[in-house]
């Protein structure tokens, strides 16, 4: 047999033995892991999302919270996993882009993941206490450049999404804050409504309440888009802030070696489920926005992000010590 043959013959095999792998699977209960505690957004969206791939796969989907390490733990957990389709991960910008790039990992945030779909986007506002006179970003920006390092922006954890959304501001408008980093959004809100911190930029939905009190001025969402919970707020990128894009967004990935029929046939159980209407009402009722993207153009945009948020990382200097 010339080689022209068995290199023929070997991909034949190989599409017979993934076609026959596709059809075979699920063959067990597929573990989505969470690389968050229970309760949270993530968790509700992972829940939601994990029900639906289930009907329309015909076996269970559990999800399996494994957080700890910023991410890390479920991350290395998935990539490590056997690549048969059965084991997934809840993927977000701190597992692939941010964490790879601020400590030494077990995995690589992008080789060793095969990203099948991006789900959905928190987005973060940018909020200030009530008593701080400002109530515009314009206005914002001339109080901090009038009033260097006199202001302080709570975060959840350095190198998190609404740390990183505060650097670029800085950079972006040549302004200079105090970061001071929380152990969740629940008591940074509290020393913001408080008046201990000056502003934030953190995830919407549990601020929700206290801007409709007016106990904090919401001055603009960080996505390019409004976001569907503050209609009225304008984007950083409508205020002049040209490209300004940081939310808390997520998709789903496999171990990267997961046979290509597999993917396949969940990224279209993906594709059904998040066209389902029910399903996209439930995940905005829980404060999150429908941001479906295919696998190439979830992979597409996971790569582009890695590289901005290492951009960023760098000029800003941010260390984990």
């Amino acid at each position: 047999m010339t080689r022209t043959r068995l290199l023929a013959a070997l991909l034949t095999a190989a599409t017979l033995i993934g076609t026959a792998q596709a059809q075979d699977f699920p063959r067990t209960t597929i573990q989505l892991i969470n690389p968050y505690a229970a309760g949270g957004s993530a968790d509700l969206l992972a829940r939601t999302v994990a029900m639906a791939m289930a009907e329309r796969l015909g076996k269970e989907v559990i999800v399996v919270n494994k957080p700890g390490a910023g991410t890390t733990i479920g991350a290395s957990f998935v990539a490590h996993a056997e690549p048969d389709g059965h084991t997934l991960y809840l993927s977000t910008a701190t597992a692939h882009a941010i964490m790879p790039r601020l400590s030494k990992t077990a995995y690589d945030g992008i080789a060793d993941f095969a990203p099948i779909a991006m789900l959905a986007n928190v987005p973060n506002v940018l909020v200030v206490r009530s008593s701080l006179p400002v109530k515009t970003v314009p206005e914002l920006i001339a109080y901090a450049k009038a009033h260097p390092n006199a202001l302080n922006f709570a975060s959840v954890g350095i190198g998190s999404q609404p740390h990183l959304a505060a650097e670029l501001f800085m950079q972006t408008t040549g302004t200079r804050m105090v970061h001071v980093p929380y152990t969740g959004v629940a008591p940074a809100t509290t020393d913001l409504v408080s008046g201990q911190m000056d502003l934030g930029f953190l995830n919407a939905p549990p601020l929700l309440q206290h801007i409709e009190s007016g106990a904090l001025r919401a001055l603009a969402v960080t996505i390019p888009k409004r976001a569907d919970l503050l209609p009225d707020v304008p984007t950083l990128d409508e205020l002049g802030l040209a490209g300004f894009d940081i939310g808390t967004w997520y998709g789903l990935s496999a171990p990267a070696k997961t046979p290509g029929p597999v993917l396949d046939k969940l990224r279209r159980t993906l594709a059904a489920v998040m066209s389902d209407r029910a399903v996209r009402g439930k995940i905005v009722s829980q404060g999150s926005e429908v941001f479906y993207l295919d696998g190439d153009a979830f992979a597409a945009y996971l790569k582009r992000d890695a590289e901005r948020m290492a951009r960023l990382i760098d000029t800003a200097g941010i260390k984990t010590r």
